[in-house]
């Protein structure tokens, strides 16, 4: 059990320090909307949102930020206490390791969400800076999420007899993301491929 545990700590202490240290950094170093091109496809786009993963939005309304910051706070509790029991039961590794990264990668978004408005000013026209002065963008609970990930791995256009997007253009993989829903879509995929070695004896 011990070395679970450990494994468990490893994992979430090293995705959230990368998490945060980039998310900070970014923060204090790019104005909103800037990118830098590392390749032709791979940029780090500075974006943020008060939604879900990948720059995905949910509401920008008051409330629906409120609700979903809740909803994250709950979400962590409940894996958190589902890794807690699995960890008890010494469940395989590769599983452990999984929702471990699924958990560091919500609780990475949900530290966004949360404290971002209080200890940054805002990224539109200007760099933030990280406890300013003046005090930060927003309120407790309603922090943006901080991306910066961008893959346009191909980019063309639609065939003209494509139905409902014939001639527009495309971009894939176009969402923006950071490492925390890296993490989680990692330990997710991980879920998926070891799936009946986890469920099966």
């Amino acid at each position: 059990m011990r070395k679970r545990w450990i494994i468990t700590l490893s994992i979430i202490f090293i995705v959230l320090i990368i998490d945060q240290v980039s998310k900070w950094y970014v923060k204090t170093h790019f104005i909103l909307g800037e990118s830098y091109r590392v390749f032709d496809w791979f940029y780090i786009h500075f974006t943020e949102n008060a939604g879900m993963a990948f720059g995905l939005t949910l509401s920008d309304g008051e409330i629906g930020k409120i609700i979903l910051s809740l909803l994250r706070i709950a979400a962590a509790f409940i894996i958190g206490w589902f890794i807690y029991k699995q960890i008890i039961k010494k469940e395989k590794i590769i599983y452990i390791v999984a929702l471990s990264l699924i958990w560091a990668g919500a609780f990475g978004n949900i530290i966004d969400s949360l404290f971002y408005g209080i200890i940054y000013n805002s990224s539109e026209g200007q760099i933030a800076q990280l406890f300013p002065p003046e005090g930060g963008y927003s309120s407790f609970l309603h922090g943006k999420v901080v991306d910066m990930f961008y893959f346009p791995i191909i980019e063309g256009q639609f065939p003209q007899w494509f139905p409902i997007w014939g001639g527009e253009p495309f971009v894939f993989f176009q969402p923006v993301f950071n490492v925390a829903d890296a993490s989680i879509t990692i330990g997710v995929i991980i879920i998926l491929i070891f799936y009946k070695k986890i469920f099966h004896q």
